[in-house]
């Protein structure tokens, strides 16, 4: 099936780590939550880097370097090199590695994952728009950034110095709750100047190209929680994609998925890599996975049937993404997913 006539999801007779070379794994709400390990997770990982799968971990994040990451990770139990972690100040030097001469200086409104990628491709970073940076890069500096750095970069960025963002994610998790991300600390510069700067991160090509380059993968498999940045990361890219339920996507967000944002697979967490994956084919004016039926009536989402209640998903996915064609589907779904507990 096109990957951009996507109207429900895939099946797969082979395990997931067996079909795909490399998982290009999203950190937050995937791996871990709030630090620690989701359910499942580190064994999951254990078997499929066990059977031979290659494990990237690819994040937007661009304030851990790759070396801390790695570290985070192989402290809960998944062993990881910094070779294995991907970010988005990997991806965006290399952007900026492209349009400006080699050992050129570059305007750092961000933190040390910013400036460790910079260097690693040559470029000097700098702290002051009158050190006639050839470029400026904001990304994600923590909640101790100073607000003096944004009117650095604005004072660049009106001078006409090309702008670079590693990410606009505007919000990020923290263990208080959701807190402003990147894309919010762009806002401020973009507001200032009335500038656009060239983004690096997911769903956009640059990061995949990064994560592509530095994995040599052939077969690749996206694996991630959020629809806008994960999947359709994936359907910029061209490849397949599992969604996990064990961060912010949940059924209602699913149902209602646009083309760009529709998984390849669902599963619950990560052993959905360990298995195959069901086939949802079509059943009369509906659709069927395991035990359950769906179809889209006039006004809402009828489902009948039991069984396990991802296959009700997968099944009620179907019925509401050929439903909706190519835009967003507005039945109402909220009884057949409260039957299944979702």
């Amino acid at each position: 099936m096109s990957q951009r006539a996507r109207t429900r999801p895939e099946g797969s007779e082979q395990a997931l780590s067996e079909a795909y070379d490399t998982a290009l794994l999203d950190l937050d709400g995937v791996v871990y939550a709030g630090g620690n390990a989701i359910a499942h997770a580190v064994e999951s990982l254990a078997t499929a880097r066990e059977g031979g799968m290659h494990l990237a971990y690819v994040t937007n994040n661009a304030l851990r370097t790759p070396d801390a990451v790695a570290e985070h990770l192989t402290e809960l139990g998944i062993p990881t090199g910094a070779e294995d972690v991907i970010t988005s100040a990997q991806a965006v030097a290399r952007l900026i590695s492209e349009q400006v001469p080699a050992g050129a200086r570059v305007l750092v409104i961000g933190g040390e994952g910013l400036r460790v990628a910079l260097r690693e491709r040559g470029l000097e970073p700098v702290e002051s728009a009158d050190d006639d940076p050839a470029a400026v890069v904001q990304g994600f500096g923590g909640p101790d950034l100073p607000w003096g750095r944004f009117a650095e970069a604005s004072y660049a960025v009106a001078r006409g110095v090309p702008w670079f963002a590693s990410n606009t994610d505007l919000t990020i998790p923290s263990g208080r709750g959701i807190a402003p991300g990147n894309g919010a600390a762009v806002e401020v510069v973009r507001i200032a100047t009335g500038a656009e700067p060239q983004v690096a991160g997911k769903p956009l090509p640059p990061m995949h190209r990064e994560t592509i380059l530095r994995t040599g993968a052939e077969r690749p498999l996206v694996v991630g929680d959020r629809l806008d940045t994960d999947i359709e990361g994936a359907f910029n890219g061209g490849v397949d994609s599992l969604l996990v339920l064990t961060g912010v996507t949940d059924g209602p967000q699913l149902l209602a998925a646009p083309p760009q944002h529709r998984p390849t697979y669902v599963d619950a967490d990560l052993r959905g890599m360990l298995t195959g994956q069901p086939e949802v084919t079509e059943a009369g004016e509906g659709f069927r996975c395991g035990g359950w039926t769906a179809k889209a009536g006039r006004e809402r989402l009828e489902l009948d049937g039991d069984g396990e209640a991802l296959d009700g998903l997968r099944a009620l996915c179907a019925a509401a993404w050929t439903a909706a064609g190519e835009g967003v589907c507005e039945l109402d779904g909220g009884k057949a997913l409260a039957r299944l507990g979702l």
